[in-house]
């Protein structure tokens, strides 16, 4: 079995090592104010006749870094909750909550950041360089710390002091940018090709979205689910979520594809307005779901870019705080895909879930991740009662604790 990556715009295959990032032949179209073009996702070559149906998850998916090279940190195999007077309240039996606020820094970034710190082993990389809101610097900091690497981030300077105070925490070197997490990103990418260190920036870095498909992994390894709420910024936990799904189906350990929701804030709901737009535009040219690519591709032009506008970001949920989706042509193209939704809430909304998930479950979650309850409660009546139905909880919310004061009247 050969590891490799793949591009999700236009299919053209490249070999999975340090410099390649996106697409060359889709990047070279990008615009400022669009989402990434050409993004990649990591596949494997299987032959035929080795192909076979997964029976053990942790024994039978394979790993595209070596175990060898992975940091030793546990990362993953967080508790799912069966939180029953959650279940009582709004009359779903099968009710769950993935925590991830478990985590080793208490993010579900830290999938992502195990799996770029191994990739850097591999290769004898010793630095890692990343833009963030918050979480993936903290993530990055602390995974990068137990692994040895340099780690070097860009924060915008109005994150919460709790995940600067994680970065500096964990050694490492802290920029603060004066700015959007947009233009921190941009900034990232002009040091990453300056110094030439590895780039862990979300969704530019295809591991970052095939870390993230492990909690698919987990989730079916005990329960099939037939919903799940997902909190979504540049969407990239969404992608690998659904990265891992489809896994698990084509490998036919499940026999369908749950239903995704995407969670937004309504003061940074880039990726629905889109999907909207998308889903109402009967003209709209779509990918060929037979061979996941649009017809002609690549195009000079983004089938999609009408669908996306740049509109600035007000929401207390930083963490998925975003103008620009960075992940959001690929995002659509798996909602389009498998017919997910979406759902966007108030930050009103989002604190009275956020004191409603602490005190009902005992789980406390930043604002971000809250975004699944209340998510949940605006859609609750277009589900079965009978669905199994999972929250996933992506971060704590001892990384805000200005928000949940706020929520607190405080």
């Amino acid at each position: 079995m050969k590891w490799k990556y793949r591009c999700s715009e236009c299919g053209k295959e490249f070999p999975l090592e340090p410099g390649v990032y996106v697409c060359d032949e889709c990047s070279a179209y990008q615009k400022h104010d669009e989402p990434l073009r050409g993004i990649l996702e990591c596949t494997i070559e299987v032959n035929p006749k080795e192909r076979k149906r997964i029976l053990q998850l942790e024994e039978d998916l394979p790993d595209p870094v070596p175990y060898d090279f992975q940091p030793n940190v546990q990362v993953g195999y967080t508790p799912m909750h069966s939180p029953f007077r959650l279940q009582k309240k709004y009359g779903f039996d099968r009710l769950y909550i993935k925590d991830d606020t478990c985590e080793p820094t208490a993010s579900y970034k830290d999938r992502a950041s195990y799996l770029v710190a191994g990739f850097a082993i591999q290769h004898g990389i010793k630095e890692i360089a990343l833009a963030s809101t918050g979480n993936a610097a903290s993530s990055m900091a602390g995974i990068g710390a137990g692994a040895g690497l340099n780690v070097t981030v860009f924060l915008p300077k109005t994150a919460p002091i709790a995940k600067r105070i994680q970065v500096l925490q964990y050694g490492a070197k802290l920029i603060e940018v004066d700015g959007t997490y947009d233009k921190a990103f941009d900034e990232c990418l002009a040091y990453c090709k300056e110094h030439n260190v590895l780039c862990r920036n979300t969704a530019y870095n295809p591991l970052t979205i095939e870390g993230k498909k492990t909690a698919a992994i987990e989730i079916c390894s005990l329960i099939h689910p037939d919903h799940v709420f997902v909190p979504a910024g540049d969407g990239v936990i969404l992608s690998g979520l659904y990265k891992g799904f489809e896994e698990l189906y084509d490998f036919e350990f499940i026999r369908k594809m749950p239903t995704l929701w995407a969670c937004q804030a309504e003061g940074s709901s880039a990726l629905a307005r889109a999907y909207s737009r998308l889903t109402s535009d009967k003209k709209a040219i779509l990918y060929d779901k037979s061979n996941n690519k649009f017809a002609g591709a690549p195009h000079e032009e983004h089938p999609w870019r009408k669908y996306f506008d740049v509109v600035p970001s007000t929401t207390l949920a930083d963490s998925i705080s975003v103008d620009i989706p960075r992940n959001g042509y690929h995002a659509l193209k798996q909602l389009n895909k498998y017919n997910g939704k979406t759902v966007t809430v108030s930050d009103s909304e989002i604190l009275e879930a956020q004191k409603e998930l602490a005190s009902l479950t005992g789980v406390f979650a930043e604002p971000s991740s809250a975004t699944v309850l209340a998510g949940f409660k605006k859609a609750s009546a277009e589900i079965p009662r009978s669905a199994v139905v999972v929250l996933l909880v992506t971060g704590s919310g001892l990384k805000d604790i200005a928000s949940a004061a706020k929520g607190l009247g405080l």
